[in-house]
């Protein structure tokens, strides 16, 4: 069974037209014309148990709309979601109970208590038992570090420590998915670094179904076996990234050193797009021979000294899609 089913799903939200101009003001006091603004426009998508699913699109594509909607928090215009098969607008309670939930925004933290004393409340909202509440904080220790944040209130942690905090309150009851809306976003590096650990950390140790929105490439490349792309509403790619690369930008590049400057040094597989004494560069076909076939056959007739390939840049790949 997948973890998480969403079939036709469809969010429509009615917006009031406004005139333009002081006329229009006026006419809009007496007489507003409404408008249906669809958010999310039949979607549809599987994501089995243990996926780290990267959910990105540009601002306004329906990502956050279609994490609301999984989450309970929004009810859909059509269509249906099931998370661990529980329907969230018909039980909503069961569900919260399988999902954490982290934006990186906003914060499930208490700002008048110590950080320690959130997490004990939040063990009698969530029921916890003793023994799996001890075993998940000593895990979110050896992870976040967290223990020695326990005793500083809340309203004085750094942003930062605020996004440790509120990774631990998402994932002290077990849930088996987790919901992460830009968990990085204002981060340094070392702020950044800590909680991509303690995503991959999590998915390994409990196979935790994440879903990820961000705008961080490096969080797509780090932690994502999946890319689903979001844009007015509609999925417009599902795959994995290196598929998405090889779909997106067909073409390789690999630029060779030679030991002394080489004759003819063509090949029917590859086109020569620069020569600059003994270095040379070629651009190859994917689907036609790969870089390893390429460099063997060049290496047969001609000494290498060094070599290297250039990827697709996966910003320049993304503003591909966002703009197609």
């Amino acid at each position: 069974m997948n973890t998480i089913e969403v079939k036709n799903l469809v969010k429509d939200y009615k917006v009031v037209k406004k005139d333009s101009g002081l006329s229009g003001a006026f006419k809009n006091l007496f007489k507003s014309e409404k408008k249906i603004v669809r958010a999310v426009d039949n979607i549809s998508f599987n994501i089995s148990k243990g996926e780290t699913v990267g959910y990105i699109g540009p601002n306004g594509a329906g990502k956050s709309t279609t994490i609301k909607m999984m989450a309970g928090i929004l009810q859909p215009t059509s269509g249906n979601v099931l998370i661990q098969g529980l329907d969230p607008k018909k039980d909503r309670k069961r569900v919260v109970q399988n999902l954490g939930v982290v934006f990186g925004q906003r914060t499930q933290l208490y700002w008048d208590l110590r950080l320690g004393e959130t997490f004990e409340l939040l063990k009698r909202i969530y029921r916890i038992p003793d023994e799996l509440f001890n075993k998940n904080m000593k895990l979110m220790n050896d992870i976040l570090n967290i223990n020695e944040l326990a005793d500083t209130p809340v309203r004085q942690l750094s942003l930062g420590q605020r996004m440790r905090g509120d990774l631990v309150a998402a994932i002290l009851h077990s849930p088996p998915v987790l919901f992460l809306d830009e968990p990085t976003i204002g981060l340094d590096i070392d702020g950044k670094f800590a909680i991509r650990k303690f995503i991959k950390d999590i998915n390994q140790a409990y196979e935790t179904t994440i879903i990820l929105t961000t705008h961080d490439l490096d969080d797509i490349k780090e932690l994502c076996n999946r890319i689903i792309v979001i844009n007015h509403g509609k999925i417009v790619e599902d795959g994995s990234l290196n598929n998405l690369l090889s779909k997106i930008t067909p073409i390789r590049k690999l630029i060779v050193d030679f030991y002394d400057t080489p004759g003819d040094i063509s090949h029917s597989k590859a086109k020569i797009t620069k020569k600059e004494g003994a270095r040379v560069w070629f651009e190859f076909e994917k689907e036609t021979i790969t870089a390893a076939e390429l460099i063997a056959d060049i290496s047969k007739t001609f000494s290498v000294r060094d070599l290297s390939l250039e990827e697709a840049d996966i910003e320049d790949i993304i503003r591909t899609i966002y703009h197609s």
